[in-house]
């Protein structure tokens, strides 16, 4: 059984890289996008047309669901087509905290720069986030830092499990 947090749609972001996605982070976003979409919650990424944040927008789409895509630039130039919900923001990578910030479930699926600042920026908030498709160097970094506000997956099945237990037990 799903949880929900009563007529509020459940918001879960999935982040990771744009550019230098690797073929398997596409893969998972994308698992992770269709299951997002399957328990009825919101997808929420970067927006654009590219990478994880694609990958995942289209994966929730072919499955009937929900996506946001917060944008750092001024106009939707580069939106992804999966997207239905765009928010211009104006303010570059400071759009990172607006997505971290917006999400009741944070699964960061690969690592990057900008995924790394959104980690950092949701433990610093007191969010759980569960890391998904990154290495051993990884995983040890952020779980030294976020201590039990990381969780590791496997799967992206696993992933969407944590996500769910954080969302009911806080």
């Amino acid at each position: 059984m799903r949880v929900s947090l009563g007529m509020r749609k459940i918001v879960v972001g999935v982040m990771g890289p744009g550019e230098g996605a690797i073929a398997s982070d596409r893969e998972m976003a994308y698992q992770l996008g269709k299951l997002i979409a399957e328990a009825g919650w919101v997808l929420l990424t970067g927006g654009r047309k590219t990478g994880v944040m694609e990958a995942a927008s289209r994966g929730a789409k072919a499955a009937g669901g929900f996506v946001v895509g917060v944008l750092p630039g001024n106009d939707t130039r580069g939106v992804s087509e999966a997207v239905d919900l765009a928010i211009v923001t104006d303010l570059g990578n400071g759009r990172n905290n607006i997505n971290v910030l917006s999400c009741d479930g944070i699964i960061a699926c690969g690592m990057g720069l900008g995924t790394a600042s959104e980690v950092a920026l949701a433990l610093k908030n007191g969010k759980m986030v569960v890391l998904l498709n990154c290495d051993r160097i990884t995983r040890e970094f952020w779980l030294r830092l976020g201590g039990g506000k990381v969780a590791i997956a496997e799967t992206p099945d696993e992933a969407i499990a944590w996500v769910e237990n954080a969302i009911a037990t806080s």
